[in-house]
C-alpha cells in the first residue's frame, strides 16, 4: 500500500502525540493542547502521513518571515504577510523507518508553499538531524537578533536554525 499525505485533523492528535512519544526525549514532547491550538492557528500547514490505514508520520509548521522562529512549546505566530513556510515539527514513527515519509511530508509542504507564493522554507534542526535537512536542500544560518537566538536557546542539545530557498 503506497502512503498518503492529507491535512492533519483535530482527530489525530491522539496519533500524533503516539508518534511524539515514540520519537523524542522528554524535552521536546509538546502537550496535546498546545498542539491543538496551534493546529487552530495554521489549519493549512500541518500534515499527516497515513500508511496501512493508520497515521505514522506528521509534519506541522505555519506562514512565517525568514529569521523568525518558535520557541519549543510555544505558540504559532502566523504571520500577515508571510513569506517562508516555518516548519516547526516532523515526526516519522520508528516502525514507519524506510518509508520515506520524511521526505513525502516535506515535498508535500514546499508544493503548499509554492502555491501560497511563499520564498523560504525554514526551521529548527534538533537530534543531530542537520544531515536530513541538509539532504532536502536546507542550510544553517543565524536567526535575526538576539530575540530569535532567545527562542533557539529553548531546544535542548545543539539546535540549528535551517532555510531552504523555495524554487520559484
Amino acid at each position: 500500500m503506497t502512503p498518503s499525505v492529507r491535512g492533519m485533523h483535530a482527530a489525530d492528535l491522539d496519533a500524533v502525540l503516539a508518534i511524539q512519544l515514540a520519537c523524542y526525549g522528554a524535552g521536546f514532547v509538546e502537550d496535546g493542547a498546545l498542539i491543538a491550538r496551534r493546529l487552530a492557528a495554521a489549519p493549512h500547514t500541518g500534515w499527516v502521513a497515513e500508511h496501512e490505514g493508520a497515521v505514522r508520520a506528521y509534519l506541522a509548521g505555519y506562514p512565517s518571515v525568514a529569521g523568525k522562529l518558535t520557541p519549543l512549546h510555544g505558540e504559532f505566530e502566523v504571520a500577515a504577510p508571510a513569506d517562508s513556510l516555518y516548519l516547526h515539527d516532523l515526526a516519522v514513527h520508528p516502525d514507519a523507518s524506510g518509508l520515506r515519509l520524511g521526505p513525502l511530508l516535506v515535498r508535500h509542504a514546499w508544493a503548499h508553499a509554492l502555491q501560497a507564493g511563499l520564498r523560504h522554507s525554514t526551521l529548527v534542526s534538533v537530534q543531530a538531524s542537520v544531515g536530513f535537512w541538509e539532504r532536502q536542500g536546507y542550510a544553517a544560518t543565524e536567526p535575526d537578533g538576539a530575540g530569535q537566538q532567545a527562542r533557539l536557546a529553548t531546544y535542548p542539545g545543539e539546535p540549528v536554525y535551517m532555510i531552504r530557498r523555495l524554487p520559484g
